[in-house]
């Protein structure tokens, strides 16, 4: 009789073990990472916004450029960088192209893998022209700050150093007054320089998340599943 209790007792525990078991795998399988989380950078989905702040700083650079033309037709490329903002505008595409091929850090297509190598390579030339715009620009806010400048004609004529006789001039066709010059197209190099100086930052984030979700993410193993258990297979 009393092995008889025995069994029976032996027997329902082992019918109620398996639903323990299912519930210890249901707590592991909650427990692990969402899949749509993977596609996510600082709770945001990546490369969406670093590529829609590229989009805007793309543009206001482009048309800062073109207002500083209005001022004067005679400004030189280097002056007006609507290039750098043109260039960027293409790189932000390309970030929303990433976005809409679904994002993952691990290449699973040929198409992922070619549209993050060019991304990673315009972020990183990116970077560079919004380096070399803060370099022009912030040569020539510092050369407008000492210029003293003379109304000829529909010109202005503008010089370093008024009592030299051989310093060097620069002259601004089809400007109304001079003011534009000095004040104007002074506070349009200042705003390029800030400008750029968040494009760089913007560019270099985008360019280091790429590096590292393709160089700094490791395959450890396959998970396998069971009924009863989960464990980890190392391959």
């Amino acid at each position: 009789m009393g092995e008889g209790k025995k069994g029976s007792g032996g027997g329902e525990k082992s019918r109620g073990a398996p639903p323990t078991q299912e519930k210890k795998g249901g707590k592991a399988e909650e427990g692990g990472p969402a899949p749509e989380d993977a596609h996510k950078c600082c709770g945001c989905r990546f490369p969406l916004l670093i590529a829609l702040l590229q989009l805007l700083l793309g543009v206001a650079i482009t048309a800062v450029a073109f207002l500083m033309v209005t001022i004067s037709p005679s400004l030189l490329a280097r002056e007006t960088p609507h290039w750098a903002g043109i260039i960027l505008c293409v790189v932000s595409l390309l970030g929303f192209l990433l976005y809409c091929i679904t994002y993952v850090p691990d290449e699973r297509t040929s198409m992922q893998f070619i549209a993050k190598l060019l991304y990673f390579i315009l972020c990183t030339v990116g970077l560079v022209l919004s380096v070399l715009v803060m370099a022009f620009s912030g040569h020539h806010y510092a050369q407008t700050n000492g210029f003293s400048c003379l109304k000829v004609g529909d010109d202005c004529v503008c010089t370093l150093d008024p009592r030299d006789p051989i310093a060097r001039t620069f002259t601004y066709t089809g400007v109304s007054d001079c003011e534009e010059v000095t004040g104007t197209l002074k506070l349009y190099f200042l705003l390029q320089i800030a400008l750029n100086l968040t494009q760089a930052l913007v560019c270099a984030l985008g360019a280091f998340v790429m590096w590292k979700h393709r160089y700094q993410v490791f395959f450890v193993g396959l998970q396998m599943g069971s009924p009863s258990f989960q464990h980890w297979q190392k391959v």
